[in-house]
This record gives structure tokens, sequence and C-alpha cells, in this order.
């Protein structure tokens, strides 16, 4: 260390003039006495100013300029503190709130992987014969004999519109046909009287026949409705019901189970836990029990009154029809509020040809 200090004190003895010459030892020293007398400052003054000196995390911003009053000065200090307070608090909060979502996620998995392994496990046990079901007798009846009337209905509406594209075809036909007779009866002299006869005849089943599947295009969109809408409705609560049954029964077999074993000051809180589930699921499914009869009950009212009048018109379209009564078949579709809609309005337009 004192060999440094030597290096030190020997490398500052030989200052450089602003000419680049140097200067003797002598010279140094008068000039460094002179400016201590200058600041008047000794060797401890100036030892006690680099030590209380101020500090570099101390410094200050001073608002008023060089000389200014203290009332501006803001220590820099304070800002940097205060801005990593700031931004630590705004990091931590975020971390708090993605951790928060982290385990709200995680309590709806771990919930529904219990239920799932709960509702299971009651199947599995009610497939073998190991487990008992909460059976509604009347509504399981009334459940089985809508899924079959739904299977009959969709029968109905499938020949229904079997019969609606073969006479489509036959219509199509017959006008084909009386155009054929009355461009020959222009052609034939000789039999232009018979030509313009069945010409007149096929105009005429080609009228009566587009304003019978009119009708038969109502009574198939209405059986539409009933079976796929009305019908799909009753039949998506019912599988909610379904659901909220095996449910029910699983949170009641896992509480039977409880009340079984043991009772110690764990299994106690597993029951009264169990308890509150077996309440919630007990009140879901009775609640969607009575969904399912007031929607069955609707129902069957519903369909009553459509195909009443579904039926009433089809055989009133179909017989008078047959039986060439073309004022009887245009007095049904008014009957019913049937709008036919004019020749060619099915037929896209040429841009939609294009």
């Amino acid at each position: 260390m004192t060999d440094s200090i030597m290096s030190k004190a020997a490398t500052m003895e030989i200052p450089i003039n602003s000419n680049g010459d140097s200067r003797t030892l002598g010279e140094d020293d008068g000039l460094e006495q002179a400016r201590k007398v200058q600041w008047g400052l000794d060797e401890k003054d100036l030892q006690q100013v680099m030590v209380s000196g101020p500090n570099l995390n101390e410094t200050s911003i001073v608002s008023g300029g060089y000389g200014g009053t203290a009332e501006g000065i803001i220590p820099t200090s304070s800002i940097k503190g205060s801005s990593m307070h700031h931004s630590s608090s705004s990091s931590m909060m975020a971390e708090e709130a993605t951790r928060g979502v982290a385990v709200e996620k995680f309590d709806m998995m771990k919930k529904w992987g219990l239920n799932t392994y709960k509702c299971t496990k009651q199947l599995i046990s009610e497939r073998f014969g190991r487990g008992s079901r909460t059976v509604d007798l009347e509504l399981e009846a009334q459940i089985e004999v809508l899924r079959d009337t739904k299977r009959k209905y969709e029968n109905v509406l499938r020949l229904a519109r079997a019969l609606t594209n073969h006479f489509y075809s036959m219509v199509q036909t017959q006008h084909a046909l009386g155009d054929t007779f009355a461009d020959l009866s222009q052609k034939s002299p000789e039999l232009r009287d018979e030509f313009g006869y069945n010409a007149e005849t096929q105009k005429l089943l080609c009228k009566n026949g587009e304003t019978l599947l009119g009708a038969i295009n109502f009574f198939v969109s209405s059986i539409n409705t009933l079976v796929n809408k009305t019908m799909e409705d009753t039949l998506m609560t019912i599988k909610m019901y379904e659901n909220a049954r095996l449910e029910f029964d699983a949170y009641r077999a896992d509480l039977e189970e409880l009340n079984l074993g043991p009772r110690d000051a764990v299994t106690i809180a597993r029951i009264e836990a169990a308890q509150q589930q077996y309440q919630i699921h007990k009140d879901k499914y009775e609640r969607l029990r009575s969904d399912v009869t007031i929607k069955l009950k609707f129902l069957e009212e519903n369909k009553v009154k459509v195909m009443h009048k579904q039926l009433l018109l089809f055989h009133n379209a179909i017989s008078a029809y047959f039986a060439g009564n073309q004022q009887q078949l245009e007095q049904t579709l008014k009957q019913f509020n049937i709008k036919l809609k004019p020749p060619g309005a099915d037929k896209p337009s040429w841009l939609e040809e294009q």
C-alpha cells in the first residue's frame, strides 16, 4: 500500500502546463500553497469536505435555477422510491389477479371431475343392477309415449314429403303434356279439336294440382314444426331432467355411504358437505321434473290442436282434387288462409344462376 501511495505521489509531481511544458516540484508546491491560501482551506478542511460531501443518491433537482431558494428542491431519492413502490404494487396486483383466475379454473375443473366421477360410478352401478335409481313411473310412461309419437310423426313427415315430390313431378309432366297438345292442335288441322280438348284438360289438372301442392306443402311445414321444434324442445328438457336425476342419485348414494361409516370429526364434516350437495341436486331434480311435466301437458294440447287443423286440411284438399271440384279446392285454401306462390317464385333468378 505504501508503494502505491508513493507511485501516485510520483505521478502527480509531474504536471503539464497549458503549453505542454513540465514544471519543477518547487513551482508546483508554490501553486498548491497559493490555491490553499486563496480558498482558505488546509488539508484537514479538504478531507472534511470530501467526507461530508453530497451523496449521489441524495442529489437534488433545483427548479429555481442557480442560486434559487430551497422551496423548489425535489429530492430525487423520493421520486425513485415512489416509482419503484408503484411498479412493485402494480406487478403484485397483476400476479394476484392471474393467480386468482388460475385458482378459479382449477376449482372448476376439480368440481367437474368429481361430478363426472360420481355420475359415471352411479351409471355403471345402475347398468349392472348394483345401484338404485329414482323412478317416477307416471312421468316415465309419458316420456316414452312422447318418444314413440315423435317416431311415428317423423314417418308421416317422410311420407308426406315423398308424396309432395311425386305429385310435383306429375304436375310438371301434365304441364309439359298440355303444352305439347296445344302445339299439335295448331299444326294438325285434322285433329285440332281433339288436341285442343286434351290441352285444356291437362292445363286444368295442372292448375288444380298446383293448388293441391300448396295445401300439401302447408301440411308438411306444420308437421315439421311440430316434430323438429316443439317436440324436440320438450325432449331437450327431458334430457336435462334425466341428467339431473342421475346426479341426484349419485350424490344420494354418496351420502348414504358416508352415513353408514364411522362418525368422527373428519367424517362429520364430509357428511355435512355431502348433505349440502345432496340438497342442491335434489332441488335441481325436482325443478326439472316440474318443468318436464308442464311441457308435456302443453305439448299434448298443442299437438291435438295442430293435428286437428292439418288433418282436416289434408282430407278436404285431397277429396276436392280427386273429385274434380275446383271451387271446393280453392275454398279449402281460403278456409285455412293458405296463399299460393306465383309460378316460378321458387326458381332462382338469372343472377343467382350465374
